[in-house]
C-alpha cells in the first residue's frame, strides 16, 4: 500500500539534532474527520474514518530518520485509532487480515516502521525489519494519501512486512527489490515461519512516469501480484493507477481482484480536485473480507471525488463517496433494509510536519 514504499511523509521537515553525519530528523503528521452516512446508517466499511456522525481522531504519526555512511536507520510510531492494526497474528487466512478482524487485539499506539539499511554500494543496498508494504497505491498516512478514505485494495491488502530484503539499481530507470518475510503480514513477529517472498520491478520509462511490478506470495496467505503506477502528465495533471489479483492458500480458496484509477488536477497552488473510481470483486470460495469488503463472489464499485485544499502545512480534506454493489446484502438503507448503495460525507483535517 505504498507508492514509495514509507509511510514517513511530510511537507517539512525539523532538524532536532546534527553531528558530522547527516542531521537526525523528525517528521509526521496529525489528523482529525468528521464523517457522516447519507442513509444514516454505517456503511462502506473499508479501513479507517468508520464512525458515524461523528468528529473523530484520526492519528498521531511521528517518524525519526538518520544516517551514518552507509548506514541508516528509520522509526515511526503512531498514535490513535487510525494507526491501530493487528497487534498479534491472524491465523484464519479466510478472516480479514486488516482492520477489525477477528481475535485482533488493539493497543494505545503502533509501530509502522523500524528498519536499518546498508548502502554496500551507489547501486546496492539491503534493510532488514519492520516495514511498510511494498505493495498497493495508498498508505496508512494521512500526509501520504490523497483521498481520506481509503479503498478496498488497500484494506484487503498487506499493511506491513517484516524481513529481509535487497534493493539493486540497475539504472536511473530500471531496479530490483527482493526480499524473504515473515509469513504473516501486519506484524513485527512470525507464526514460527520466514517463508513469504516479495519483489518489486520499478520502472521510470520516462521523466514523471514510474511504475512499480509488485508480487508478495507465502503459504501462510496466499499470492497477490500488484502494479501500481503514476504519471506526472502535466504541472497539473496527474494519472495512478493501482490493479491487484490476490489468490489466498493456506486452505482457504478463493480471493479478490480489482482496480483502482486516480485522475488528480491542480486548478491552483493550494486547490487540487481528484478523483478515485474502484471496481472490486472477490472471487468464488471460502475467502472473506471480513465485513470489509463483499462476500465471495460479489463486487462493489466505489466512485470518491475529492479536493486537497492547503493552507501551509495544513490540508482540508472534503469528500463525497458513492459505492453500489452487485447485490443488496452489503449497505442498508435509513431504515435499516439491504440495499445496492451507500453515500458519504467526509471532511478531515490533516497537519503535515
Amino acid at each position: 500500500m505504498a507508492i514509495a514504499g514509507l509511510t514517513i511523509t511530510a511537507n517539512a521537515q525539523d532538524t532536532i539534532k546534527t553531528t558530522g553525519d547527516a542531521p537526525l530528523v523528525l517528521s509526521g503528521s496529525v489528523d482529525t474527520y468528521f464523517k457522516t452516512d447519507f442513509s444514516g446508517k454505517p456503511n462502506i466499511p473499508t479501513s479507517f474514518a468508520n464512525e458515524l456522525n461523528s468528529i473523530s481522531i484520526g492519528m498521531v504519526d511521528l517518524g525519526l530518520k538518520k544516517s551514518v555512511g552507509k548506514a541508516s536507520f528509520v522509526g515511526e510510531l503512531s498514535f490513535g485509532p487510525r494507526g491501530q492494526q493487528e497487534s498479534i497474528p491472524n491465523t484464519d487466512p479466510g478472516l480479514a487480515y486488516v482492520g477489525n478482524s477477528t481475535g485482533v487485539a488493539y493497543s494505545s499506539y503502533h509501530i509502522q516502521n523500524l528498519y536499518v539499511s546498508y548502502a554496500f554500494t551507489d547501486k546496492f543496498s539491503m534493510t532488514a525489519g519492520y516495514m511498510s508494504t511494498f505493495i498497493g497505491y495508498e498508505v496508512i498516512s494521512p500526509a501520504a494519501n490523497f483521498n481520506y478514505s481509503t479503498s478496498y485494495l488497500f484494506t484487503n491488502g498487506p499493511f506491513q512486512n517484516a524481513g529481509l530484503k535487497a534493493t539493486y539499481a540497475f539504472s536511473d530507470k530500471v531496479s530490483l527489490m527482493a526480499g524473504i518475510f515473515n509469513d504473516y503480514w501486519n506484524v513485527y513477529q512470525s507464526g514460527g515461519k520466514v517463508n513469504t517472498f516479495g519483489a518489486q520491478l520499478t520502472v521510470t520509462p520516462v521523466k514523471n512516469w514510474t511504475a512499480y511490478l509488485n508480487v508478495v506470495t507465502g503459504s501462510s496467505y496466499g499470492t497477490e501480484f500488484d502494479l501500481t503506477t503514476a504519471y506526472q502528465i502535466t504541472s497539473a495533471f496527474k494519472l495512478g493507477l493501482n490493479a491487484a489479483d490476490f489468490s489466498a492458500s493456506n486452505g482457504v480458496t478463493g480471493g479478490f481482484s480489482g482496480v483502482a484509477l486516480y485522475p488528480q488536477l491542480a486548478v491552483s497552488k493550494a486547490v487540487t480536485l481528484g478523483l478515485r473510481g474502484e471496481y472490486f470483486t472477490t472471487k468464488t470460495g471460502t475467502y472473506s473480507t471480513g465485513g470489509l469488503g463483499p462476500a465471495a463472489g460479489e463486487s462493489v464499485t466505489g466512485i470518491t471525488f475529492t479536493a486537497n485544499v492547503k493552507a501551509g502545512p495544513l490540508t482540508l480534506i472534503p469528500e463525497v463517496r458513492f459505492d453500489n454493489t452487485s447485490k443488496s446484502d452489503q449497505f442498508v438503507d435509513g431504515n435499516g433494509n439491504f440495499t445496492t448503495g451507500a453515500s458519504q460525507f467526509v471532511l478531515a483535517a490533516v497537519y503535515a510536519f
